[in-house]
């Protein structure tokens, strides 16, 4: 919306610096900050009155869990994508296809983890609709929002697969791009909810994540930039960057909310939209590889748990103490705050190494 203003530098040139996407992303950034500070305390007192015993605990996790997380309200990701959502419309070129395609994965996937999360909390149980229907709709947004990336792609990125650390070689998927695309963004939904069990723990790598994929879609949509890096030039990706601003405004807000120990938790509701998010914007400018190591946290996450149920399943005996992993140390004896902030650190660290690669080809 601001950015209508920039067409009347003409008459009045200090309205320039709303073409700028570097401008609108500092802005969209402190808007959601700030509609999320101003918001948050009556969403979560309302979340509370609402919800009575807030989100249940899980009976086979750590014991702890039952004495100083219960009653805490969840469905959190409410603020993060409130304050997303109006800094986005407010900040960013609404003309931009690509805008429209994350947010309807964004906000498809936040319906899917609030109707999961309202049922948990009506039934007071820790489970909610079929695991199965869930994947399924998640699938078709994924599809939906995956073919029109390739829609829009130009003829010779518009199916393929781009490998880091190569300068022009790509893999053209054809019609496998679209179950391809799927598997990311449905599988980053999922890994980043998994990653959801601690204080704090799945929002900081979300935003670190997110300021990553700001980066590369900001330097991917512009045509000296990835000329310079020799990275594949996506026209109209660039706009993404203020989307990944709002995301960390809102974050960095939810943040406050939810430091141990925590006022509410994200609950489906956020770690779906934001997991979604990251795999829609990562297959819009053609780093889909690198998602799994800027979001390698989140692969681990998910891989822990697919091997102690395969593990289980096979020979009856569990590889971890508990999965997710971050379950796990805390079995070991590390503290919530020790796993919480040494996951952090992990986090920086690939991130670091996925925007490497963007130099190195």
């Amino acid at each position: 919306m601001l950015y209508l203003l920039g067409d009347l530098a003409g008459q009045v040139s200090v309205l320039n610096v709303f073409r700028y996407i570097t401008f609108r992303t500092g802005g969209a950034l402190l808007t959601a900050l700030f509609l999320v500070f101003l918001f948050g305390p009556r969403i979560i007192a309302s979340l509370r009155l609402r919800q009575g015993k807030g989100q249940p605990i899980r009976a086979d996790g750590p014991a702890s869990h039952l004495m100083t997380k219960k009653g805490t309200p969840t469905m959190g990701g409410l603020m993060i994508l409130f304050g997303l959502l109006a800094a986005t419309l407010l900040w960013a070129d609404l003309s931009n296809p690509y805008v429209w395609i994350v947010l309807f994965v964004t906000l498809s996937f936040g319906l899917i983890g609030f109707y999961d999360d309202y049922l948990k909390v009506t039934k007071a149980t820790d489970r909610g609709f079929s695991g199965r229907m869930r994947l399924l709709i998640e699938a078709i947004v994924a599809a939906l929002a995956a073919a029109a990336v390739a829609w829009l792609g130009q003829d010779d990125l518009a199916t393929a697969l781009a490998l880091p650390f190569f300068k022009d070689f790509v893999i053209n998927l054809g019609l496998f791009f679209i179950p391809f695309a799927m598997l990311v963004i449905v599988g980053a939904g999922n890994a980043v909810n998994l990653t959801d069990g601690l204080d704090g723990l799945a929002i900081v790598p979300v935003m670190i994540a997110a300021g990553s994929f700001g980066v590369i879609a900001y330097l991917s949509g512009n045509a000296v930039f990835a000329d310079y890096l020799q990275i594949h030039f996506v026209i109209g990706v660039g706009e993404l960057a203020v989307v990944c601003g709002a995301v960390i405004g809102a974050g960095i807000g939810f943040l406050w909310f939810n430091a141990p120990p925590a006022a509410i938790f994200m609950g489906d509701t956020g770690s779906l939209a934001l997991g979604g998010m990251l795999g829609s914007i990562a297959v819009a400018t053609k780093h889909e590889i690198v998602l799994a190591i800027i979001g390698g946290l989140f692969v681990l996450e998910a891989v822990s748990v697919i091997i102690q149920v395969a593990s289980y399943k096979l020979t009856g005996k569990r590889v971890f103490k508990m999965a997710p992993i971050h379950h796990h140390f805390e079995q070991l004896g590390w503290t919530e705050p020790q796993v919480v902030i040494r996951f952090w650190i992990i986090a920086v660290v690939l991130a670091l190494i996925g925007l490497s690669t963007l130099k190195l080809r």
